[in-house]
C-alpha cells in the first residue's frame, strides 16, 4: 500500500483488521496548513489584546474590575463551551462546526473592534468565547483522524503548536505596529483576512470527519458544565481581590457542586457529553492536568509583562512586542525539535526537565527592576525565553500524548478535554495571577500629598489609571503618583512570578513522578482505552471514526 494512495483514504488505511496504519500524503500535509490558520489566528488574539490594554483603557475608561472581565470572559465562556463543541463536532461534523465558528468568529471581532464602551466590548469579546470554542478542538481533531502515524501525528501537532507560537510572536509586533498607526480596536479587525483565508480553503483541502455512533447532545450536560464553570471561576475571581467572603465562596461551592453533578451524569448516559473514560489512562489525565498548570502560569505573565514594559519601563509597544519575539521564536524551534527529542527520551524526562528550565524563566522575573530600563528589558526578553523554550517541548509531547491516548472516534471529545484545559488555565491564570497582582498593587500604592482623593482612586483601579492621573495631577506629586504605583506593580509582578514558579515546579515534579515507566505514548500507538458506561437502552455495534475520502466530504 503506497503512501500516496493510503494518505488519500484514512479510514480504508486506519481499518481495524491489524493491516499496517498509512502514511499521510500531500494532501494531508496541505490540510495541516490550513488547519494551523485557526490557531494562529486565536494566539495573535490573546498576545495583541494584552498589548492594547493601556490604549484601551485611555479609549473606554474601564474599572479595574471590568479590565480583568475584557481581558478573561472570552477565555471563560470559551472554557465552558470547548466540551459541548467538541462533541458537537463529532455529531454534526468537524469541518462544518470549523466554517460556522470561523464565521461566527469574525462577526464578533468585527463588534470588538467598534465597541464604544467597555460593556460592549465585554459583550463582544463574550461572542468571541462562543465563536472560538469551535475552532481549536475542530482543528486538533481533524488532525487526529488525518494522521493516522503516531510519529506524523506528532510532527503534524509539533506543526499545529508551532503555529500557535508563531501566532504569539507575530501578534506583539503585528500588534505594537497597529497601536502606533491605528486605533485600538484595529487589534480585532486582524482576525477578518485570516477568517476568510479558512472559510474560502478548508472545503477545498480539508475532508470532513465525524463520529457515526456518536448520539444526540445531552442539553443537561451542557447547562451543568456552563453552570459548573462560571461560577467557580468566578468564585475564585472575588476570592483573590476581595478576600475571604461568604459571597465569593458559594459560588465557588455551587460551581464545584455542579461540576460533581456534571461528572455523575456522564457516567450514567450512553451518550455522555464528556468520556470521563479518558481520565482513565494516567499518561491523558496528567497531560491534561499539566497542560493546564504551565498555560495558566503562562498567560497570566504575559497579562502583566505587557503592562511592566509599557507602563513601568516606557517602551513603546513595538518595541515591547519585539522584547518577547526571541522567546516565541524559541518556541517555534522547541516544538519542532520535540518530536525528535521524544524518540530517545521518555516524556516524564523531556516534560520533567523541560518544565523545570520554564520555572527558572518565572524565577527571572522576580528580580526586574521598576527604574532600570535596559537591566529590565534583559531579564524580561531572557525569562521569556527560558519560559517559551520550557513550554514549547512540553506542551508538544502533552498534546500528542492525549490525542495519541485517545481512541479516533473520540478525537473531538479528547482535543475539547486537552483545550479545556489550555483556556481553562489561561483564563484562570488572567483571573487569579491577574486579581493578585491587582490586590497587592492597592494596597501598596500609598497616598501622595497634594494629589486629590479622586485621582488616588484612578490611580488605585489600573497602573494606565495610574499613568492617566498622574498626567493630570502633574508636577512634583504627579511624578510621584506614577513612581509609586509603578514600584506598586512591579512589585505585585514579583509576587505573582514567584507563585508561577511554585506551580510550574510542581507541575514538574508530578509529570516526573507519575509518568516514569511509561516510555512515550507520543511516538507510540498506546493501548486502547476501555470504557465503562453503563448499559446503554440500545447499544451499536462500534465504527471506526468516519473521514470522507471526498472532496465535498461525502462518504463513499
Amino acid at each position: 500500500m503506497s503512501s500516496a494512495k493510503t494518505g488519500n483514504d484514512p479510514v480504508r488505511a486506519h481499518g481495524g483488521d491489524g493491516g499496517p496504519i498509512a502514511l499521510a500524503g500531500p494532501r494531508e500535509w496541505a490540510a495541516l496548513a490550513v488547519l494551523v490558520l485557526p490557531v494562529l489566528l486565536i494566539s495573535v488574539d490573546m498576545t495583541v489584546l494584552g498589548f492594547a490594554v493601556p490604549a484601551l483603557s485611555e479609549a473606554l475608561g474601564p474599572t479595574s474590575g471590568q479590565l480583568l472581565w475584557i481581558i478573561d470572559i472570552y477565555g471563560f465562556i470559551l472554557a465552558g463551551l470547548l466540551i459541548t463543541m467538541g462533541s458537537l463536532g463529532d455529531r454534526i461534523g468537524r469541518r462544518r462546526l470549523l466554517m460556522i465558528g470561523s464565521a461566527a468568529f469574525g462577526t464578533a471581532s468585527l463588534l470588538a473592534a467598534f465597541s464604544p464602551n467597555a460593556e460592549v466590548l465585554i459583550a463582544a469579546r463574550a461572542l468571541l468565547g462562543v465563536a472560538g470554542a469551535s475552532l481549536m478542538p475542530s482543528t486538533l481533531s481533524l488532525l487526529r483522524n488525518i494522521f493516522l502515524d503516531p510519529r506524523q501525528r506528532l510532527l503534524a501537532i509539533a506543526i499545529w503548536a508551532s503555529g500557535f507560537s508563531g501566532g504569539a510572536a507575530l501578534g506583539p509586533v503585528l500588534g505594537g505596529w497597529l497601536l502606533e498607526h491605528f486605533f485600538w480596536g484595529s487589534v480585532f479587525l486582524i482576525n477578518l483576512p485570516v477568517m476568510a483565508l479558512i472559510l474560502i480553503l478548508v472545503p477545498l483541502l480539508v475532508r470532513e470527519s465525524r463520529n457515526p455512533d456518536s448520539g444526540r447532545i445531552d442539553l443537561a450536560s451542557v447547562l451543568l458544565s456552563l453552570g459548573a464553570m462560571l461560577p467557580a471561576v468566578y468564585g475564585i475571581k472575588k476570592l483573590a481581590t476581595g478576600g475571604l467572603d461568604a459571597a465569593p465562596i458559594a459560588f465557588l461551592l455551587v460551581g464545584l457542586a455542579l461540576g460533581y453533578l456534571f461528572v455523575h451524569r456522564q457516567r450514567r448516559l450512553a451518550d455522555p457529553l464528556i468520556d470521563v473514560d479518558l481520565f482513565r489512562s494516567r499518561v491523558f489525565s496528567v497531560a491534561v492536568a499539566t497542560n493546564l498548570m504551565v498555560v495558566f502560569s503562562m498567560v497570566g505573565s504575559l497579562f502583566f509583562l505587557t503592562q511592566y514594559l509599557q507602563l513601568v519601563l516606557d517602551v513603546s509597544p513595538m518595541r515591547a512586542g519585539l522584547v518577547l519575539v526571541p522567546g516565541l521564536v524559541v518556541s517555534i524551534v522547541a516544538g519542532l525539535v520535540a518530536a525528535r527529542v521524544a524518540r530517545h527520551l521518555s516524556l516524564a524526562t523531556v516534560i520533567g526537565v523541560s518544565l523545570t528550565v520554564t520555572a527558572g524563566g518565572f524565577a527571572t522575573l522576580v528580580f526586574t527592576p521598576s527604574d532600570e530600563v535596559t537591566r529590565g528589558v534583559v531579564l524580561v526578553a531572557t525569562a521569556f525565553v527560558l519560559i517559551a523554550l520550557g513550554t514549547g517541548f512540553a506542551e508538544t509531547l502533552t498534546n500528542g500524548a492525549i490525542m495519541s491516548a485517545a481512541p479516533p472516534e473520540r478525537a473531538g471529545a479528547a482535543s475539547a478535554i486537552s483545550e479545556t484545559a489550555y483556556e481553562m488555565g489561561g483564563a484562570l491564570g488572567v483571573a487569579v495571577l491577574g486579581s493578585v497582582l491587582t490586590a497587592y498593587y492597592r494596597a501598596h500604592l500609598p497616598e501622595v500629598d497634594e494629589v486629590p482623593a479622586e485621582a488616588t482612586r484612578a490611580a488605585r483601579e489600573t497602573l494606565g489609571g495610574a499613568a492617566t492621573a498622574a498626567e493630570q495631577v502633574g508636577g512634583s506629586a504627579g511624578a510621584a503618583l506614577l513612581d509609586h504605583a509603578q514600584v506598586a506593580f512591579t512589585d505585585g509582578m514579583h509576587l505573582t512570578s514567584a507563585i508561577a514558579v511554585v506551580i510550574v515546579l510542581f507541575a514538574a515534579a508530578q509529570a516526573w513522578f507519575l509518568l516514569r515507566g511509561r516510555g512515550n505514548p507520543a511516538v507510540e500507538a498506546p493501548e486502547p482505552i476501555v470504557t465503562h458506561h453503563p448499559a446503554p437502552e440500545k447499544e451499536a455495534p462500534a465504527k471506526a471514526d468516519e473521514t470522507a475520502p471526498s472532496p465535498e466530504g461525502t462518504r463513499t
